[in-house]
């Protein structure tokens, strides 16, 4: 799979990179309103604000699919991880500020949603699970480090008086 990899390390942290991916496949691009604006909700340079991990003995996973085609942070369900707040789905339709990713009619339907969730949430989830386990065995305590980033002004989220939640970048 080449829009994830692992970096195994031996001390008790795992880095997990979940949002740094541009990647976006031809079937879904060809969906889309614009690249650009499918990439825009990406977290910018935190693989390279990390990068220092796998020298210090840090387990990493990254994926370098984009947000927009699958978020692997998200609950499959689509219960919200922010009740109350401006949120974006298993498979986004929206970017984070409301405006659509998808040229009408094109949007993701339940197949296509649970095809991306095979492809890509599946095995993301099980190499996080793997390799927690893995360092489980090898240590008492392990640390998941979950980094994430936010452009620094969302406009819907401060129409929606959530600026405050979500308008620093943030990692962890």
């Amino acid at each position: 799979m080449t829009w994830l990899s692992v970096s195994r390390g031996h001390a008790p942290l795992l880095v997990s990179l979940p949002h740094t991916g541009t990647e976006i496949p031809p079937s879904v691009a060809e969906q889309l309103v614009s690249l650009p604006l499918a990439r825009n909700d990406t977290d910018w340079w935190i693989d390279r604000l990390y990068d220092f991990a796998s020298a210090m003995g840090a387990t990493v996973v990254h994926t370098a699919i984009s947000r927009s085609v699958i978020d692997v942070n998200r609950d499959p369900s689509g219960q919200s991880l922010y009740p109350g707040q401006a949120t974006t789905g298993l498979c986004p339709t929206t970017s984070f500020d409301g405006t659509p990713l998808y040229r009408p009619g094109a949007e993701p339907d339940d197949a296509e949603i649970a095809a991306r969730r095979r492809d890509y949430y599946d095995p993301y989830h099980a190499a996080l699970a793997t390799e927690i386990a893995r360092l489980r065995a090898e240590h008492n305590r392990i640390v998941v480090y979950d980094c994430h980033s936010i452009r620094s002004v969302v406009p819907a989220c401060s129409k929606a008086n959530c600026q405050s939640s979500i308008s620093a970048p943030m990692a962890g």
